[in-house]
């Protein structure tokens, strides 16, 4: 099997376009390799992806799961797999998920990374406090650019 997702930019973005024409808030799909739910939010949209079994899980994960590296100083690092607008909160206005000196768990929202109007919620999937917050809000970031640094518990 290849290591492509299951939908093609293309795909994602005729959902959304469909989506952003309809009066529907929320649009769930589901296949025999995956689940995906979009929902409007504000001016985009966020999407929840669940694999289902087999390698289509593997490269689903792969796709939206975060990295997490150990740096030399012992800190960990956070870096989202995909490029897209780094996010440190819901939406303009609102509080930043995270700041430096919280406390974060593996299920934490640490930040959005909108890409192609999806707005990719990234989890911190480690323990410990953020010492760190790199990229400044609303910059335009690569995959694997270091979000955040984390201080190990």
């Amino acid at each position: 099997m290849s290591n492509d997702l299951p939908l093609s930019p293309e795909d994602v973005e005729e959902i959304t376009s469909i989506l952003s024409k309809s009066s529907y808030d929320v649009l769930d799909i589901e296949t025999a390799r995956f689940r995906l739910r979009v929902k409007r939010a504000g001016e985009g949209f966020t999407q929840e992806w669940s694999p289902i079994g087999g390698e289509a899980a593997k490269t689903v994960a792969s796709a939206v799961e975060p990295e997490v590296a150990a740096e030399e100083d012992g800190l960990l690092t956070i870096k989202p797999p995909l490029p897209g607008t780094f996010y440190r909160a819901p939406q303009p206005g609102a509080p930043p998920f995270v700041k430096v000196g919280d406390k974060v768990t593996p299920d934490t929202v640490v930040a959005i990374i909108e890409t192609m109007k999806l707005m990719n919620p990234v989890h911190a999937r480690v323990t410990g406090e953020i010492v760190e917050i790199v990229p400044e809000n609303a910059e335009p970031i690569e995959a694997h650019t270091v979000l955040m640094k984390v201080k190990p518990e």
